[in-house]
């Protein structure tokens, strides 16, 4: 199966926007319950969504719900328990493997923890490991680089470095990356790509369409990478075992499994 590249968030609490966003191209929509929604709109939000995902999506729909030590997340949690548009739950600042636990107890849907505090981090393999319901872990930065005091985006390699390794460890998807928040600063946004694909991670979240293509070109394969890949799998498949190509790169199962996963992203060019 192609991983997903890109996962865009939309308020729970404007349904219109949500049906926009399913037309997007966007491999997941999350519905956002939790930052995006003003606190008297939540409990709109929650029973908007629920009917909204009553019935199958077209694309993966994810809900982010409430802080899950707040008052609001088992409501969340009952209302969508067995929605059929619901194709996974987002859960906000998790420190802990007991709260992955908890929830997994009272829902069906798949469970992707968002780590947003430095005991997250502290706890990533952990929460990664901790139940076969978790699919998936990710960054929340701008909480996390509140908690870290954080000025530079440099301070933050660390923290992405252990949770994509806590991630894979734990024998997950590797990571998408967190929001960048400027909507308008593509140049940078592609940059900050760029940084994050080479760290490990694969994909990234949105907060507007607009992004959604320059993410997409910034984690798929190049030209040159594809007909490297293209070059490794033929010389494995005409010999076994570890070898030297014509231009003397050494290659091993390690090399031939990565330019597989370098052809299955390039697939999605269509």
């Amino acid at each position: 199966m192609t991983p997903p590249l890109t996962w865009l968030y939309v308020p729970g609490d404007r349904p219109d926007t949500v049906a926009k966003a399913l037309r997007t191209g966007a491999d997941v929509v999350v519905v956002d319950l939790e930052d995006a929604v003003a606190p008297d709109r939540k409990e709109y939000a929650r029973d908007a969504t629920a009917e909204l995902l009553s019935d199958p999506q077209p694309v993966s729909v994810h809900v982010r719900v409430n802080a899950l030590d707040g008052p609001l997340a088992a409501d969340d949690l009952r209302a969508l328990a067995h929605r059929a548009g619901v194709a996974g739950l987002r859960l906000p600042k998790v420190t802990s493997p007991e709260q992955i636990l908890r929830v997994a107890r009272c829902t069906p849907h798949p469970l992707y923890a968002l780590l947003e505090s430095a005991l997250g981090i502290e706890h990533a393999f952990a929460i990664a490991g901790a139940h076969p319901a978790v699919h998936g872990i990710a960054l929340g930065e701008a909480d996390l680089r509140a908690d870290l005091g954080v000025r530079d985006d440099a301070g933050l390699d660390w923290p992405r470095s252990r949770v994509i390794v806590a991630a894979r460890a734990a024998g997950l998807p590797p990571p998408p990356q967190s929001v960048y928040p400027d909507t308008r600063d593509l140049a940078g946004l592609a940059a900050s790509c760029a940084h994050g694909r080479a760290l490990g991670f694969l994909g990234r979240a949105a907060v507007h369409p607009r992004q959604l293509p320059v993410i997409e070109r910034a984690y798929l394969p190049t030209e040159e990478e594809l007909a490297r890949a293209e070059t490794i799998v033929k010389a494995a498949a005409a010999h076994e075992g570890a070898q030297a190509l014509r231009d003397g790169t050494f290659i091993d199962a390690a090399v031939v499994t990565a330019a597989h996963r370098t052809l299955s992203l390039a697939a999605r060019r269509g």
